[in-house]
């Protein structure tokens, strides 16, 4: 529980240091940033850093949504808000399979790392 509400707290200070350095742009995930759309995964934290842990109905739900755009979850699981998190984008990327998401990228190109 600890890790989240820190989690939650990394996350939201490091979207307002983005806003306000005007770096949110749009790109792979529309208007919004890779950064804004990491907060959305918040639900995720233990998940993405511990492949063994269980992914909750609400991180599979974000994972989903976000998912519909394969480049835009790639741009998130590597955003610098994932990576100061502590997410380790090698176990993130599992996280489609392990919601047994159906319509999944799979064999998705994602930096060096493939949605399996």
């Amino acid at each position: 529980m600890a890790v989240s509400v820190k989690f939650i707290c990394l996350l939201g200070l490091l979207v307002v240091i983005l806003n306000i350095a005007g770096l949110d742009a749009a790109g792979e995930c529309g208007k919004s940033s890779p950064d804004d759309e990491a907060m959305m995964l918040a639900p995720c934290a233990m998940a993405a850093q511990d492949e063994k842990a269980p992914v909750s109905d609400s991180c599979c739900a974000e994972v989903k949504k976000i998912g519909q755009n394969p480049s835009c979850l790639c741009a998130v699981l590597l955003s610098n808000t994932a990576k100061a998190s502590g997410i380790k984008p090698q176990i993130a990327i599992t996280i489609p399979k392990r919601c047994n998401i159906e319509n999944r990228p799979v064999g998705f190109k994602c930096g060096p790392y493939t949605l399996p």
